[in-house]
């Protein structure tokens, strides 16, 4: 307990912790960790809370052969596949998630990258939404250039989303058909044309609690401050599937220590909250203050509705952060 408000005021000095406190850290009182980190979050991000929806925008057949995921052509999980949706589909969905208060809406493809002719069209769907919406729009189109980044920032995209997934060390194992290096590239690319970035990653890979800690070091190397926190669903078909699932003490503890290494970031739930029996109700009283709500690409979420109502319980105020 000593250890942890030590650290604790530390980071509300302003100071950052280091890799060796980080993991000392983690070994601490689940409970006390929790208290602290959500005084962290409150001194530094108050009450507001960052809320994003996402539409699965193009499907399957991935190039890449990450380990975890249903659309990967490496993988069998019978996943639905289909090419780039239109602009008129996609705006459809922005609006209605307008209307349900959503403040962050972003269109996610499969595949390494898009075409410079499907960023194109991306283009027109993000000026479609914004001339016809309030809603900010996000992208997640893989592994991108600067100079198609700056096409996309100029019809009107605020945020790019590219996650690391894991730890530098860990990533050989996840991924053999793009490297850490590549993710690295893309992220500071979005980053040099003016674009904020979302980038996290997978809780429950079979990485070690110093890969998760690395993780958080590299993002905070990087200024990323908004952070998804995932959790694995293993699914039927991807060299995944019989992983233990991580528990919510994990995910509370996770969150927490994150809080103390990126106590100004965002931390965002996101894939595997909905296998929480609370939702993630502990995870947002633990350090963690933005969530994706709605479903996921390729499993089912938690409604937006839903959301609205445990956030006013729990005393947020739903409001863009971190530009």
């Amino acid at each position: 307990m000593e250890y942890i408000k030590l650290l604790g005021e530390k980071v509300l000095r302003g100071e950052s912790i280091t890799k060796e406190e980080a993991l000392k850290l983690y070994e601490q009182p689940l409970e006390e960790l929790c208290q602290k980190a959500d005084e962290i979050r409150r001194h530094f991000c108050g009450n507001g809370f960052d809320i994003c929806t996402i539409i699965n925008g193009k499907s399957g057949r991935c190039s890449e052969n990450c380990k975890f995921c249903a659309q990967s052509a490496h993988n069998h999980t019978g996943t639905v596949e289909y090419p780039l949706l239109s602009v008129e589909e996609i705006t459809a969905q922005a609006k209605v998630n307008d209307e349900q208060g959503v403040l962050r809406y972003s269109i996610v493809t499969s595949g390494k990258r898009l075409s410079d002719g499907e960023i194109d069209k991306m283009c027109e769907a993000v000026r479609k939404i914004r001339k016809e919406t309030g809603i900010a729009v996000c992208v997640s189109f893989g592994l991108l250039k600067e100079e198609q980044y700056r096409k996309l920032k100029e019809a009107g995209v605020t945020r790019v989303h590219n996650n690391l997934e894991t730890s530098r060390r860990n990533f050989s194992n996840i991924c053999t058909t793009h490297t850490f290096d590549e993710k690295i590239s893309a992220i500071r690319a979005a980053q040099a044309a003016g674009l904020s970035v979302c980038s996290g990653g997978i809780m429950g890979l079979g990485e070690t609690v110093e890969d998760r800690i690395d993780m958080a070091f590299s993002l905070r190397e990087l200024g990323i401050k908004s952070v998804p926190v995932n959790m694995l669903n293993p699914i039927p078909g991807t060299p995944l599937a019989q992983k233990e699932r991580l528990t919510a003490g994990d995910m509370r503890r996770i969150v927490a220590v994150y809080r103390f290494i990126l106590p100004e970031a965002s931390i965002r739930l996101a894939g595997g909250r909905g296998l929480l029996k609370d939702k993630g109700k502990g995870c947002f009283l633990a350090g963690a203050n933005a969530a994706i709500s709605g479903d996921m690409l390729t499993t089912a979420g938690i409604t937006v509705e839903t959301d609205m109502k445990l956030l006013k319980e729990l005393g947020y105020e739903v409001k863009c952060c971190n530009e």
